[in-house]
């Protein structure tokens, strides 16, 4: 009887992943990232009303993005501290009111001071809405998770592509507006969190992954064998800190390209108005291949797609130094690191179950990629040139690249 018994335990099937989203709060999660694309969007089409407004330098415009991203930040560490604490839905919608009223405030404030202390607001709920969402699916679809936080970011992408296209329509003049409508949006998603499982699924560290990553793949209920959480166990912060290293530079790169891609240009020989052209197919190459990496990430390991990803953006970027293919190897680079973000997530709780944090501090650490890339690029162009700037960013996805293969190695199972 004893063989008998052994093979029905065997063919017994694993437990269903529980839902964590219904249909119409996953379809809520997407407009709500298209929201928040938009909402970061907005602050450089609308500067030129700022500046005319308040009466501002370019500086002290710019600070209005400033202090959206460091909201962003304040916002990821504090739903990091609420989460697992208090319900998802509670937190989420509280997320959703703060960008709600932080966007309206801007678009309604008699002052430069206290658009700048709105935006930061703005910035707290943008923070919550994109760890928390981001948090959520990474544990929330099993062996889908992959896949599906590349479509939740694709839609960031829209949001970021229709924000300055909105501006440019009605006019910068016109900004509150468009503020104030972003924030309205916002309101009925809230009706949606009726759908969201106040509790979701914690990342363990049991075993039942293969050796390639790919073994059943569930983020978060099966991530990770013994044999790497033996390993993990011993190297957790050296792996956290180069999970946190990859995020900081290829979020560096992202927004290195998007600000200088058109001066490059114009240098080596494009007209403005077609570099500009070619920076918007660059935005739009990020979103349509998130899109496309989705059916991908559910036969191929996180780790193969972000190893592709890297080799393949520091390919393009050394092929942006030749003048003729220049626009084209941007767009490629587009196409290239959209996956690295949200692929990035499932093999992070995978990685590392029992770090908690380890997602709220990647998240973050994009943001403050995003914020410290432009002065550092800028000093390191004043240095060597505007037509060094493709060869600069291509030596930073090299240093993606070689973080990725060593947490590769680090977190491959022994």
């Amino acid at each position: 009887m004893l063989p008998v018994t052994s093979t029905i335990m065997t063919l017994t099937p694993a437990p269903p992943h529980p839902r964590v989203f219904s249909p119409a709060a996953v379809v809520a999660s997407c407009v709500g990232f298209v929201l928040i694309g938009a909402l970061q969007a907005l602050y450089g089409p609308a500067i030129p009303a700022f500046r005319e407004e308040f009466g501002l330098s370019p500086s002290a415009a710019g600070l209005g993005l400033s202090a959206h991203f460091v909201g962003g930040v304040a916002g990821v560490l504090l739903f990091d501290r609420l989460y697992g604490r208090i319900g998802n839905r509670q937190v989420l919608g509280a997320s959703y009111l703060l960008m709600a009223v932080g966007a309206a405030g801007f678009a309604l404030a008699p002052g430069w001071p206290t658009a700048l202390a709105m935006a930061l607001l703005a910035g707290l709920g943008f923070g919550g809405i994109d760890y928390g969402l981001n948090q959520l699916f990474a544990v929330g679809f099993g062996h889908r998770s992959t896949a599906m936080l590349n479509i939740l970011n694709a839609h960031f992408g829209i949001g970021a592509i229709l924000g300055p296209a909105l501006i440019g329509v009605v006019g910068s003049a016109h900004y509150p507006a468009v503020f104030l409508g972003f924030a309205l949006a916002n309101l009925p998603l809230l009706l949606c969190l009726r759908g969201v499982r106040d509790r979701a699924p914690q990342p363990s560290g049991t075993p039942g992954e293969s050796e390639d990553g790919q073994g059943g793949g569930q983020v978060g209920g099966q991530g990770g064998s013994q044999g790497g959480g033996q390993v993990l166990a011993r190297s957790l912060g050296s792996v956290l800190a180069v999970f946190v290293a990859l995020y900081v530079l290829h979020v560096g790169i992202e927004a290195g390209v998007g600000g200088w891609e058109p001066t490059h240009l114009e240098t080596v020989g494009y007209g403005a108005g077609f570099a500009a052209t070619a920076t918007s197919v660059y935005w739009l190459m990020m979103t349509v291949g998130r899109f496309l990496v989705a059916p991908i990430a559910l036969r191929y390991s996180p780790q193969t797609i972000i190893t592709v990803s890297c080799a393949g953006m520091t390919v393009c970027l050394l092929l942006a130094a030749v003048p003729g293919l220049a626009p084209y190897a941007y767009a490629g680079v587009g196409l290239f690191i959209a996956p690295i973000f949200p692929t990035g997530l499932p093999w992070l709780h995978r990685a590392a179950p029992r770090a908690r944090r380890a997602g709220a501090l990647v998240i973050a650490a994009s943001m403050v990629g995003g914020v410290v890339a432009g002065p550092a690029l800028g000093k390191a162009v004043e240095w060597s040139g505007v037509r060094s700037v493709p060869l600069l960013l291509g030596a930073v996805s090299a240093l993606c690249l070689t973080a990725t293969l060593w947490l590769i190695r680090s977190t491959r199972p022994r």
